[in-house]
């Protein structure tokens, strides 16, 4: 089976056809662990039900230990929500809301009409560099709150959307699920728990 290797920002996706395995490189920090729940959000805000699953429609965007506005900028929280380290991301969904593992991913994905084709319908319907833009047919809204990087510098809003997933590769990194502007798949990712990344809750 033939494989393309690409590097995008320090981050390392080596595509197999249409199925996408990637590998996360650059300091391990895990931010030490986190405080004890202070999630600010009470409610989900706006929620759409894809393949029998109900998500948000919105990223995460609740004040919590380890987490961070995109540039330490606080209108990045209102446009894409807050970035989060794994282990915080675990703990800031409202109550009755948790983290969606890699079934819950798959699940959007073939809903979606598979993972090769799922980032252009998922994709929000303006807000991606170049014009790379979603139908978003199903309500998702998926933007490019781009990513908070271990050594604390922040890299691709407007160009990749990351969100985490609840499964571990191991103790020191986690599964997530990434859109581009310019593709229209959705690739894995294993990334260290430390970088802070987007949020979807579910229920």
């Amino acid at each position: 089976m033939s494989a393309s290797v690409r590097k995008v920002a320090g981050l390392v996706a080596a595509v197999v056809l249409s199925a996408v395995v990637v590998v996360g490189c650059g300091d391990d920090d895990s931010g030490g662990g986190i405080s004890p729940n202070t999630s600010s959000c009470t409610s989900p805000g706006k929620t759409v039900t894809i393949g029998g699953v109900t998500w948000m429609a919105e990223n995460l965007n609740c004040a919590t230990s380890n987490s961070w506005c995109y540039g330490n900028d606080n209108s990045n929280c209102t446009k894409y929500g807050r970035l989060y380290t794994w282990d915080a991301a675990m703990t800031s969904c409202p109550s009755g809301w948790r983290l969606p593992d890699t079934a819950d991913w798959n699940r959007l994905f073939t809903a979606a009409g598979g993972s090769s084709i799922a980032g252009s319908k998922l994709k929000s319907t303006s807000g991606w560099f170049n014009n790379g833009n979603g139908t978003d047919e199903f309500g998702f809204s998926a933007l490019p709150g781009g990513r908070r990087n271990a050594n604390g510098t922040f890299s691709s809003a407007g160009d990749d959307g990351l969100w985490w997933s609840a499964t571990e590769n191991d103790s020191g990194d986690a599964l997530s699920r990434n859109m581009n502007y310019d593709i229209t798949f959705v690739v894995e990712f294993i990334v260290a728990k430390g970088f802070g990344l987007s949020v979807r809750c579910v229920r």
